[in-house]
């Protein structure tokens, strides 16, 4: 993990640093009114020309971060809003110094965690939603494989998984917030007044359907093969009742798979609610994201990029640990 964190990081930091992010980042900084000259000394001097390793191992934390200077060479805080190092100090990622955010004029760190505070509760209570739902549809649809249920169920799961989030999103505001009045189309309020359901039931809703679906097909794929398993058909000769052989014998090796892609939900509505945050402004991680893009602030895109790789491999690594919980027979010797 921490091999992968070390390269994804530099890919992204290089990407994030290439030229026309640069001259752009420049222009915004020096309010467009430099020419090409003063863009170059203004990149100079503020140590976006020094040699890339350098630059990447001071953001990561393992060289010493120089101060930046004036025309006499003296030590200045080019943002009022955000402290800087006033000598040479080892002041990066690994601090917890992720640079200052030009778009929000506060430290990326001060942003980052309330956005990804936002985001949480947003996927928490799309959780709470999704997942019992989609695990109960898929279950269902498994044991009762080939009946009507069965038919029923996966069309409504099709249905579900091959609505984009904005369709979704859009219909769901038409009805109840255009239509019945019962709830309010935008989540705005949701980071300054607090959540409430009559704010956040849309953005929940949109993405609980479009995540659910997709959980509910592999359950059943994975309890439709389950059931037919010889220790199953042993279960149901002994005489054991039928709740008992799905609650305590079926559903444990059937949630392998659904533990998967329970697993692989998080670091998807990290990146993925971009859509519906956007949709119903809610200012989450997706929505900082895009407002760091457009805005070019290089240093919060960098602590988003950060958060998203991390977020992946850790919930990959829990869903290793998840299948040795679920099934000691996958554990090695």
């Amino acid at each position: 993990m921490v091999v992968m964190m070390f390269f994804v990081s530099m890919a992204v930091f290089y990407l994030v640093n290439i030229e026309p992010n640069l001259k752009k980042y420049a222009m915004s900084e020096t309010h467009a009114r430099a020419g090409d000259q003063e863009i170059e000394r203004w990149l100079e001097r503020h140590g976006y020309r020094d040699n890339f390793f350098v630059r990447y191992g001071e953001w990561l934390g393992v060289l010493p971060k120089h101060p930046t200077l004036d025309a006499d060479g003296n030590a200045v805080q080019r943002f009022s809003f955000c402290e800087e190092p006033a000598v040479a100090s080892f002041d990066g990622v690994l601090q917890g110094n992720f640079g200052c955010s030009t778009k929000f004029d506060a430290p990326v760190a001060d942003k980052i965690s309330g956005a990804l505070r936002a985001t949480g509760i947003l996927m928490f209570w799309a959780f709470v939603v999704m997942v019992p739902a989609a695990l109960a549809a898929g279950v269902l649809a498994g044991i009762r494989e080939g009946t009507r249920t069965d038919r029923a169920l996966t069309t409504g799961m099709v249905l579900t998984t091959s609505m984009p989030e904005y369709v979704a999103g859009v219909l769901l505001t038409i009805v109840f917030a255009s239509w019945l009045g019962l709830l309010n189309g935008s989540a705005a309020t949701a980071t300054t007044q607090g959540v409430t359901f009559n704010n956040i039931a849309l953005p929940v809703i949109t993405i609980a359907i479009h995540g659910a679906g997709y959980i509910a097909r592999m359950t059943r794929v994975s309890m439709a093969e389950v059931m037919q398993q010889n220790y199953i058909r042993t279960a149901r000769l002994k005489g054991l009742k039928y709740p008992t052989i799905i609650f305590r014998h079926a559903l444990r090796n059937g949630m392998i798979t659904p533990f998967t892609i329970i697993m692989l939900q998080f670091p998807w509505m990290l990146n993925g609610v971009i859509i519906v945050e956007l949709m119903f402004r809610y200012q989450g991680f997706g929505f900082t994201m895009i407002q760091a893009a457009d805005s070019n602030d290089i240093d919060l895109l960098l602590a988003c990029s950060l958060v998203s790789v991390f977020v992946v491999l850790s919930t990959q690594i829990i869903s290793d640990i998840g299948y040795i919980l679920l099934n000691p027979r996958i554990r090695t010797q």
